[in-house]
């Protein structure tokens, strides 16, 4: 079972991402290695880096000899870690990253997702032992949790057969909360939500419109039937419009 996600630049679908399971390791560079990430451009080392899964989070190797690596956490308002050459085995604790190397004048950049991360409740109710992990962990300070709202809202608000929102109705609605959100983020979040949730995804001979549809679809069916995804959730989008009227 793959525990890390590796995206490439400019990938597009599910296809071109690259996947590694606890102990594994993935190699970056211009060169390219069997399985690897080839980042073809003079300024990266032909051997640049190692990705090593471990569980819930994963360890980044520099192997460059004098160029220190970024990794950004999209969603933590400038943090980030960085690694200096040589370094091994640096832990990299965010869901979800985007590692930067500098490459003679230009920054390239390729996102590193560590979706199994897991979350419980600290209440023990008075019992002793290791806590049960939830089925689906989800943290709702994420902008994956305020794009899943902004989903389900519709039916959520009392219409169980309404249609999804577009993606340009979600980008809409998150703007208040969410002043920088596009398009493409829009896509990014529900592409992620898809893996995190561990859903099949839709037929590789599917149109590019329809496997966006379905994943949708899927997500909230299977957010609203679990109740990932309460009324009171709605909190972390703007008002509706009919709030507002109240």
């Amino acid at each position: 079972m793959y525990s890390v996600i590796v995206v490439p630049p400019m990938c597009g679908n599910a296809d071109g991402q690259l996947r590694i399971g606890a102990g594994e390791r993935l190699t970056f560079g211009r060169a390219g290695t069997d399985g690897g990430l080839t980042i073809d451009h003079e300024g990266v080392p032909r051997v640049a880096g190692e990705i090593t899964a471990h569980r819930n989070f994963w360890l980044l190797s520099n192997l460059s000899e004098d160029q220190t690596y970024v990794v950004d956490n999209p969603e933590g308002a400038g943090e980030h870690i960085k690694i200096a050459p040589g370094r091994l085995d640096a832990p990299v604790p965010f869901e979800f990253s985007r590692v930067v190397l500098p490459a003679a004048g230009d920054l390239l950049a390729f996102d590193v997702w560590a979706p199994r991360h897991a979350f419980r409740s600290v209440e023990r109710h008075g019992l002793s032992g290791a806590l049960t992990a939830p089925a689906f962990a989800l943290d709702r300070t994420k902008r994956y949790f305020a794009v899943l709202a902004a989903l389900c809202e519709p039916r959520l608000r009392g219409e169980p057969h309404a249609p999804l929102p577009a993606v340009e109705q979600l980008v809409d609605r998150l703007r208040s909360v969410w002043p920088t959100v596009s398009r493409s983020a829009v896509y990014w979040n529900i592409d992620y939500l898809a893996v995190k949730l561990r859903l099949r995804p839709a037929p590789d001979t599917a149109e590019p419109g329809l496997r966006v549809n379905g994943k949708k679809e899927s997500l909230v069916s299977l957010a609203l039937r679990f109740d990932l995804i309460r009324e009171e959730d709605l909190a972390v989008l703007a008002p509706g419009p009919s709030e507002v009227a109240r």
